[in-house]
């Protein structure tokens, strides 16, 4: 157990994670709310092909930021579009759950920076600050 987990960890620290998860979650939510009844729907949108396609590419978009980071700028730039095309085609992105996790996800991804150092944590930095004032 212990060395799958590591496994894992190092797996997720070469790509950018969290940012694929998220839009992966994002286009799986807009999919979902698709479904809703008409009574729960707030905005009906384009009847057609787009409300699908576009919550689908995204959902494909996150999986292909997990699977194939190297791409990953093109992925979260064509994520962060199709997540605001999903305001008009898909019930308003999903109420605005799906618009927010997919712009959130293709930004984490945008900004994800490989092979960058491990960052301490601050209060550590601090601690090592005032032992080394003290002596």
């Amino acid at each position: 157990m212990p060395g799958e987990r590591s496994g894992f960890r190092q797996w997720r620290a070469r790509r950018p994670f969290w940012g694929g998860l998220l839009l992966a979650l994002a286009g799986a939510e807009i999919l979902l709310t698709e479904k809703a009844s008409l009574k729960v729907v707030l905005h009906i949108g384009m009847q057609g092909l787009a409300g699908y396609l576009l919550p689908t590419l995204m959902l494909l978009c996150g999986l292909l930021i997990l699977f194939n980071p190297t791409q990953r700028l093109f992925y979260s730039l064509l994520g962060i579009l199709l997540s605001l095309g999903t305001w008009l085609t898909s019930n308003l992105g999903g109420f605005l759950v799906g618009l927010l996790l997919g712009a959130i996800g293709s930004c984490l991804t945008f900004g994800w920076l490989p092979d960058q150092e491990p960052r301490r944590r601050l209060p550590r930095r601090r601690r090592e600050r005032g032992a080394a004032i003290e002596s």
